[in-house]
C-alpha cells in the first residue's frame, strides 16, 4: 500500500476518485504542529528558533499518520503548493521519523506538488516526487516568527500605552494606515463648485436614423474650458444660445479593447467583490472548495501564466463553440501581474472547459455555481480575440453672431459602437457579465456643416474627495505596494475588522476611534517598522528565503536588534494615547452630570458616561439603517456583528422578530 497525505478531507476525497486500491489517501485537517498561543514561542536567545507544539485536537489525525506510515511502501506528501503547505509537509515528516529509524523512514517519504486536483496533474507528479524544499519552509518560518516578534512585544506595549487587550499586525497595522490616512484625506478635502455646460444640437440632412447629439463645452478660444461659478455659467449659456454653431472636426478611428488577463487570486476578489459584493474571506472559502473539489487550479497564485496544454484545449473549444473569428492567431501572453510574482505558478482556471458544475448535497452550490462561472468565463475570455469599436469624435464651433464678440467655443460630442464582440462574447465585468454595452451613436455630418441648437443647459457641480476604501480597493492597493501575498489578502481584512480597528459601512471602510488611536501610537514611535516600503521590503525578503537567496537568520536578526533597541526607548519616553470618543449630546440618565459618548471596547461599541471611571453608567451601542423591519414592520434594521466579526443586518425588536439578513434591505426609508 502507498500512502498519500494532504491536509483537507475534501481534497482526499476528491484524491481518492482518481486513485486505485493501492493508494490510501489521508488528511491532517490543517496545521499538525504551530507555535503555542498564549507565549512569544520563539527562543530569541538561540538563533530565534520557533517552539513549535503539536496542535491540541489533531492526537487522532496523528496517530493515525503514524500507523499508516508504518505500513506503507512509500509515503507521498501532497499539501498545498505554497509555503504554508511546505510548511505542514514537513511537520509530517517530523511526524513520521519521530520515533522509527530515520533513515528508513526518509527513503520512503517523498513531496509531490500539482496545481489542480485532477487525474492527469496527479499522475504527473507522482512521477515526479521530490523532497520537501527547506527554503520554502523557511521562508513561512521567517514569516510566522516576524509576525510573533511584533505582536507579541508590541501589544503589551500598547496595553501600557493606549488599551488593555490590543494587539498589533506587521502587515495588518500597515492596512489600518491606509484607511486612516483616507479618512483624512477625505475630512480635509474641501470641495470646489465647477460648471458643465452642454449642448443639444441638431442636423437638418433627411433620411438619418441619428439627427441628434449632445455635446459638452472643452475650450473657451484657445485655452481649456474651466467654469468655475453659476456666474460664468449663466454669461456663457447666454451667449450659447445665440451662437452659430458648425463641425469643426470629424475624427473616425477603431478603437481595440483586448481580453484582460486570466484570475490571480487578487483580481479574483476584486472581481467577486465588485459583481456580486463578496467579502475576500468569502470568495477565498468558495474558492478552496472549488479547488478541493477538482474545479479549478489552485487559487492562491498571484502568477498570470496558464500552462500550454490548457492554452491548446480552450484555444480548440472557442473555435468550436464560437467560430474562428473568436480566435487569435497566436495564444494570448500576459505581463505578470507584479513585479514578485511566481512564475511557476499558473493563473486560476477551470480544469475542465465544460461551463457546468456538477456538484452533489452541497449547500454551497450556488456559491460555488457563481464563482465557478466568473472563473470559467475569464479563463475563455482571455485566449480570445479583442473587442474592436468604432469610435468617432465630433468637434463643434460656437461663434456668438454679434460681430464684435471674439470669443468662440468649442464643445465636443463622442460616440462609440460595437463592431466586434470578440472577448465580450463570453465576459462583461463592467455590465455584470452581461453582454450589452451603452452605445452612442453620432449623426453622419461633415467639417464645416452648419448644426441647430436645441438647447444648452449648465450642471453645477463639485469636485469629489478620494473614495474610502472597499475590499477590491484595498486589495488593489496592498498589491500595488507589494504588501501581503495571495494567501494573507483575505486573513489580513478579516483581522482589522475583527480586532475593531476598522469597520465597515454600506461596503466601505471606516477607522475606529481605537483605529485610529493605535495607528497614530505605532506610527510615531515606530516610523520604519510599519512604512510602505519597508513592509513591501520585507515581502520581497520573504520571497528570497523560499528563492534559497537569503537566510533566515539574517532577515530575522537585521529585523529584531533595531525594533529590540527602539521597544525600550519607547516604553520609557512614549506617553500615553488617548482615545477620542463621539459625543451623543445627551446627558448621562445615571449621574445626571457627563456626557453620553461613543467608545469602541474589545468587542465593538458600546455607550457610556464622558465621567468614566467616576460614574459607571453603560449600555449597549446599537447601528441603524434608517429603514423598517421588511418582516414585522415594526422594529428597525440593525447592524449586528458575527462572533468571528462579520456584518449582517437584524430586527431591533429582536427575539420577538427574528428577522435577520447578510444584505441590507432594499426598502424605503423612514
Amino acid at each position: 500500500m502507498n500512502l498519500i497525505i494532504v491536509e483537507s478531507p475534501t481534497k482526499s476525497r476528491t484524491l481518492s476518485r482518481f486513485l486505485g486500491e493501492d493508494y490510501k489517501v489521508e488528511a491532517t485537517c490543517g496545521h499538525i504542529k504551530d507555535l503555542p498561543k498564549n507565549k512569544l514561542g520563539v527562543d530569541i536567545k538561540h538563533e530565534f528558533e520557533p517552539d513549535y507544539i503539536w496542535v491540541e485536537g489533531r492526537k487522532k489525525e496523528i496517530e493515525r499518520i503514524k500507523s499508516l506510515g508504518k505500513k506503507s511502501e512509500k509515503i507521498f506528501i501532497a499539501t498545498d503548493p505554497d509555503r504554508e503547505g511546505e510548511a505542514i509537509a514537513q511537520h509530517v515528516v517530523d511526524v513520521l521519523v519521530s520515533d522509527s529509524d530515520s533513515r528508513v523512514q526518509n527513503s520512503k517519504i517523498s513531496r509531490i506538488v500539482f496545481h489542480e486536483i485532477t487525474k492527469e496533474a496527479l499522475e504527473e507528479a507522482l512521477r515526479n516526487p521530490r523532497l520537501v524544499d527547506k527554503n520554502l519552509v523557511d521562508a513561512q518560518i521567517t514569516r510566522r516568527v516576524l509576525d510573533r516578534l511584533v505582536g507579541y512585544q508590541l501589544s503589551p506595549l500598547l496595553w501600557k500605552k493606549v488599551r488593555r487587550g490590543l494587539s498589533a499586525g506587521r502587515v495588518q497595522s500597515v492596512a489600518v494606515r491606509l484607511i486612516v490616512e483616507r479618512e483624512r484625506e477625505i475630512k480635509a478635502f474641501k470641495p470646489q463648485e465647477y460648471w458643465e455646460i452642454y449642448t443639444k444640437l441638431k442636423t437638418q440632412k433627411p433620411k438619418l436614423k441619428t439627427k441628434e447629439l449632445i455635446t459638452k463645452l472643452i475650450r473657451i478660444g484657445d485655452k481649456k474650458a474651466e467654469v468655475k461659478n453659476k456666474d460664468d455659467a449663466d454669461k456663457i449659456i447666454s451667449e450659447l444660445k445665440k451662437a452659430e454653431y458648425t463641425v469643426l472636426l470629424v475624427q473616425k478611428r477603431e478603437i481595440i479593447k483586448h481580453p484582460p488577463a486570466p484570475f490571480t487570486t487578487s483580481t479574483m476578489t476584486q472581481s467577486a467583490a465588485r459583481i456580486f459584493g463578496w467579502s475576500a474571506k468569502r470568495t477565498m472559502r468558495v474558492a478552496q472548495s472549488l479547488y478541493e473539489e477538482g474545479f479549478i487550479t489552485y487559487h492562491r497564485t498571484d502568477s498570470v501564466n496558464l500552462a500550454k496544454s490548457a492554452i491548446l484545449k480552450v484555444r480548440k473549444f472557442i473555435e468550436a463553440k464560437y467560430g474562428k473569428n473568436y480566435l487569435p492567431q497566436k495564444p494570448n501572453f500576459y505581463k505578470k501581474a507584479s513585479k514578485v510574482a511566481q512564475e511557476a505558478h499558473e493563473a486560476i482556471r477551470p480544469t475542465q472547459l465544460s461551463s457546468k458544475l456538477k456538484i452533489k448535497n452541497s449547500k454551497f452550490s450556488k456559491e460555488l455555481e457563481m464563482l465557478y462561472q466568473l472563473i470559467w468565463k475569464r479563463f475563455v475570455a482571455c485566449q480570445m480575440t479583442p473587442a474592436i469599436y468604432d469610435e468617432t469624435r465630433i468637434d463643434v464651433k460656437a461663434a456668438p453672431k454679434d460681430v464684435f464678440c471674439v470669443t468662440f467655443y468649442v464643445l465636443r460630442a463622442t460616440g462609440q459602437t460595437m463592431k466586434f464582440d470578440g472577448w465580450k462574447k463570453v465576459y462583461n465585468e463592467n455590465s455584470n457579465l452581461q453582454n450589452t454595452e451603452n452605445e452612442v451613436q453620432l449623426p453622419e455630418v461633415l467639417k464645416g456643416e452648419p448644426l441647430y441648437l436645441i438647447k444648452v443647459w449648465g450642471d453645477q457641480k463639485f469636485t469629489q474627495p478620494p473614495q474610502r476604501y472597499n475590499e477590491a480597493s484595498l486589495i488593489k492597493t496592498l498589491e500595488k505596494l507589494g504588501i501581503g501575498r495571495p494567501s494573507t489578502y483575505a486573513p489580513i481584512i478579516s483581522t482589522i475588522q475583527i480586532r475593531n480597528y476598522v469597520e465597515k459601512k454600506e461596503g466601505r471602510f471606516f477607522p475606529t476611534a481605537i483605529g485610529i488611536a493605535v495607528n497614530d501610537f505605532l506610527l510615531k514611535n515606530f516610523p520604519d517598522i510599519f512604512d510602505y516600503q519597508f513592509t513591501a521590503q520585507m515581502e520581497e525578503n520573504l520571497d528570497e528565503i523560499a528563492n534559497g537567496k537569503q537566510k533566515r537568520l539574517r532577515i530575522i536578526k537585521n529585523f529584531w536588534l533595531p525594533f529590540d533597541k527602539k521597544l525600550e526607548i519607547v516604553e520609557k519616553k512614549s506617553e500615553r494615547v488617548k482615545i477620542e470618543t463621539e459625543k451623543l449630546e445627551k446627558k448621562c440618565p445615571k449621574c445626571k452630570e457627563g456626557e453620553l459618548v461613543i467608545r469602541t471596547g474589545r468587542f465593538g461599541k458600546f455607550i457610556s458616561c464622558s465621567r468614566f471611571p467616576d460614574c459607571d453608567y453603560k449600555e449597549k451601542y446599537v447601528q441603524k439603517v434608517g429603514v423598517k423591519c421588511p418582516e414585522c414592520k415594526k422594529g428597525e434594521v440593525i447592524i449586528k456583528k458575527t462572533s468571528k466579526g462579520r456584518q449582517f443586518y437584524g430586527c431591533s425588536r429582536y427575539p420577538s422578530c427574528k428577522w435577520a439578513s447578510w444584505k441590507s434591505p432594499e426598502i424605503s426609508k423612514n
